[in-house]
């Protein structure tokens, strides 16, 4: 029998995954030669290093407390708690946020130091967060270049929620069978919470439909439409994954 809430989380991460995306500023080729703002590359390439990234620290993070060592027989047994639960999809947004943000950091460098250009926007005259006038420093013939302030809180957030949405469907995966020391369930939960990552940053992907600045963005508005189709998609992964992590002795 299928856990419906097992279900539900797994569908909210896929969603949380799919808005994430939408804050993370992707500048694709346009982007590598600063003629818009944002990362030089691709928003599924992007959004699933980062959720990756979170999914690893996630598993780390799970192993860790889910396996404890018992003071009188010396055996290691099975503990995780909802504390637990907390501190491991914290870790695993923790890590995506890392990721995201060393990623535009030192792109920032390459463009500020390396093309020599301001790292402005040209969706808006002032930075929405800092107020500095963007408008004047915008290169003729481009929408912006490098990775302003505002771009950059955005991705941080984008990675908050990717990593929290990836490693909340990794931990549900993993509870379904609640043996960390079974590789079969490990590599599994890995694959699936990989797969529905990537289904979801490809549907935001298309939703977006090339390049995106971050939450200042008026493609940012396409997020309603996002949030409907990641959670069908979501559903239809939990639905197939759910039974066979079950099926896994």
């Amino acid at each position: 029998m299928i856990d419906l809430i097992t279900l539900i989380l797994i569908t909210l991460g896929g969603v949380l995954i799919g808005v994430g995306v939408h804050f993370i500023p992707v500048g694709g080729a346009p982007a590598a030669m600063a003629q818009a703002t944002g990362v030089g590359t691709g928003t599924v390439q992007l959004a699933a290093g980062a959720g990756l990234t979170g999914l690893i620290s996630a598993g780390f993070m799970y192993n860790h407390l889910a396996l404890e060592t018992n003071e009188i027989t010396g055996k290691i047994i099975y503990d995780f708690t909802n504390w637990d639960f907390m501190m491991v999809i914290a870790s695993g947004a923790i890590g995506a946020m890392i990721m995201i943000t060393v990623t535009m950091f030192v792109g920032q460098l390459v463009y500020v130091y390396g093309v020599g250009v301001p790292p402005v926007s040209a969706k808006v005259k002032k930075d929405p967060i800092t107020g500095d006038v963007q408008d004047i420093y915008v290169s003729r013939g481009t929408e912006g270049h490098g990775v302003p302030t505002v771009s950059f809180v955005s991705g941080t957030i984008g990675g908050l929620l990717g990593g929290l949405g990836g490693s909340m469907i990794y931990v549900q995966l993993m509870e379904i069978v609640g043996d960390p020391t079974n590789m079969a369930v490990v590599a599994l939960a890995g694959i699936f919470a990989t797969g529905v990552f990537y289904v979801n940053s490809v549907l935001a992907s298309y939703n977006i439909g090339g390049t995106i600045e971050g939450f200042h963005d008026p493609k940012f508005k396409r997020v309603p439409k996002a949030i409907i189709s990641c959670l069908i998609a979501s559903l239809l992964c939990a639905i197939i994954a759910v039974p066979i992590m079950g099926g896994v002795v």
